[in-house]
Order: C-alpha cells, then structure tokens, then sequence
C-alpha cells in the first residue's frame, strides 16, 4: 500500500487555545486513525500532516480540519494524523477526542 503524505498549514481563528503536552489518541487501524498534537511556534496557524493511503481528498482533509481550528480555536501547534481510510466523521471525532486529552 503506498502512502501520501499531505501538508498544509490552517490559520488560527477565535479565541486561541494552545497545546500544553503532548498528545497522542486513536490507533491506526482498519478505517481508523491516529492524531498526534505537539505545540509549535506557527504565529497563530496550524501545521498540519497527514499521511494517509487514499488519494485525491486534500480538499476534504482542508475542509474537515479548517473547521475544526474553527470550532476549537486551536493555535501554535502541530497536527499529525496516521490516517487508515478513516471517514471524515472519524477524522473530527478523534481530532475532539485528543483535544480532550489536554490537561486543563
């Protein structure tokens, strides 16, 4: 199976919120995925990484993670995603799920 790797950067929006640790939620596996958030100084933005083995959905992947910097206000930090063929409801459901995991 060839993998592509996907990058891009998403500008912070709202009222930021700011990775504190490190962390890491999800398994990659059969239509499943991996987040991994860092903190990085991006001026305000969100790296982002994907790699995945599904081609030609960049658009989406843009659409699904420029909401969720939308909704989260999520800045300065990087996001890496180890994508298994995970649909877009998955994606935003373990993206909510490792913010969750941020120490308050």
């Amino acid at each position: 199976m060839a993998l592509q790797t996907i990058e891009f950067e998403i500008n912070g929006t709202g009222t930021p919120r700011r990775v504190t640790a490190p962390v890491h939620y999800g398994v990659v596996g059969s239509g499943d995925l991996e987040v991994l958030l860092s903190a990085a100084d991006k001026a305000g933005k969100l790296q982002v990484r994907v790699v995945t083995p599904v081609k030609g959905f960049d658009d989406l992947w843009r659409r699904v993670l420029g909401h969720f910097a939308a909704e989260t206000g999520l800045t300065d930090a990087l996001i890496e995603i180890n994508d298994n063929n995970a649909s877009p409801a998955v994606v935003a459901l373990r993206l909510r799920q490792a913010l969750a995991e941020l120490p308050a």
